[in-house]
């Protein structure tokens, strides 16, 4: 565990800072509620707490560091006013930040940004450009436009007064919980991460006491395990993640230097652990968090967090498409086997399907969807081919499922 002596010096904001920006960003943000979990609680075997920033204003915390790098600006620079390129929670934590402040504001988006974060960027008082296919052609739009217009540019995560107003999470995070003993927190760029391990350790060393910050990374999108393994901001190739909040190349520049003098590990999780806990959340907290929101959680449900003691797993958003939200609650009910596809051949004679729809009835699985036919390649000429959707309770119901068919004589395959 690191041990921060508060008067040596250290990267980023003091805690003087961090303070400093707390009062700074409260006439806007609201503290946002710490729930148990007692799921998760059981779980760990250690009390687990959400910090539920997807009920934030605009979703997300993206707002506490945008309204603080944004206050400090001086007349000159807000007449001129601000850009960003975001394709979601950055976007809308610029626009909200500079409409409060009376500053005009312009955000490019890729194209193919989602409609409902478009359009609530918009109502947040925004002039949207939508620039090129993906978020690096916004970002060339965004930065041309600043050099043509002298307007500042407001990045997401590597800037001191950003990192800063982040870090007023991990102030409140121990004003609300002050017995907490490990922080699990979102790592995409590192600006939230950076500043709330910076400000509670520090914070935490005033009182005479240690904590334990643990970042967690979407493991198709983790640059700060080799970045640290470097000692250097390090490019790597990222895959496709459905947390792609936090599905960043590289890490910032300020925010790598705080964290590794400040947080103690950094785990990975995969789409399927993050789909699964957001099933989870859902369920037992009857909370809405987006992907890149629910790797704390995630990481706990995997196990790659143990010995954690008092836990607060910061959900750090909760803007999700509707549309991706419903596909990645298929994909969670499918790898907790809760919905459950099974392909199988049967003989070409009557009365199989009815055979197949009793076995499910006695099994308690309820059918979802049905397709039977002869004209797969696979399928030999006195046999149908069918495949069934159904829902179970879980592995266990899916497994006695499976069996069952199989001591009917078939050969279940699972899709």
């Amino acid at each position: 565990m690191t041990t921060i002596d508060p008067r040596g010096t250290i990267p980023g904001p003091t805690l003087a800072e961090f303070r400093a920006a707390q009062i700074t960003v409260a006439p806007v943000i609201q503290p946002t509620p710490m729930e148990l979990s007692r799921h998760l609680s059981a779980m760990l075997g250690s009390p687990v707490h959400l910090k539920c920033e997807n009920l934030q204003r605009t979703g997300a915390y993206k707002l506490r560091g945008a309204y603080n790098m944004l206050s400090k600006l001086t007349a000159e620079q807000r007449e001129r006013g601000v850009v960003a390129a975001s394709a979601g929670n950055h976007a809308q934590g610029v626009a909200f930040a500079a409409s409060e402040l009376g500053i005009r504001s312009t955000i490019f988006m890729p194209m193919g940004a989602a409609l409902p974060k478009v359009q609530a960027t918009r109502d947040y008082g925004a002039r949207i450009e939508l620039r090129g296919l993906d978020f690096q052609s916004a970002l060339q739009a965004a930065i041309a436009h600043v050099a043509e217009t002298g307007a500042t540019f407001v990045p997401p995560y590597d800037h001191h007064d950003i990192v800063a107003g982040q870090g007023t999470l991990g102030l409140e995070i121990l004003e609300q919980q002050p017995d907490v003993d490990t922080i699990l927190v979102p790592i995409g760029g590192g600006g939230l991460a950076a500043g709330v391990a910076s400000a509670a350790k520090q914070r935490a060393a005033e009182l005479g006491r240690t904590i334990r910050v643990v970042g967690v990374q979407a493991e198709g999108a983790a640059a700060y395990p080799p970045s640290l393994a470097a000692g250097a901001p390090t490019t790597i190739r990222t895959m496709p993640t459905i947390a792609d909040g936090i599905a960043v190349a590289r890490p910032g520049d300020l925010p790598f230097e705080i964290i590794r003098t400040f947080v103690d590990d950094v785990v990975t999780v995969s789409d399927d652990d993050i789909a699964r806990a957001i099933i989870a959340l859902l369920e037992r907290a009857k909370l809405v968090v987006e992907p890149a929101g629910a790797v704390t959680t995630a990481a706990i449900m995997t196990g790659a967090v143990r010995d954690a003691g008092t836990t607060v797993s910061i959900l750090s958003g909760g803007n999700v498409d509707p549309m991706v939200l419903e596909r990645v609650i298929g994909r969670g009910l499918v790898a907790s086997q809760r919905y459950l596809r099974i392909r199988m051949d049967l003989p070409d004679r009557p009365g199989q399907l009815a055979i197949i729809a009793q076995i499910l009835s006695d099994e308690q699985a309820n059918v979802v969807e049905v397709l039977h036919t002869r004209h797969n390649e696979w399928t030999q000429i006195n046999a149908v081919a069918i495949e069934l959707s159904v829902t179970t309770r879980g592995p266990e119901h899916a497994q006695r499922l499976l069996e069952a068919l199989r001591r009917a004589g078939y050969q279940p395959h699972e899709v």
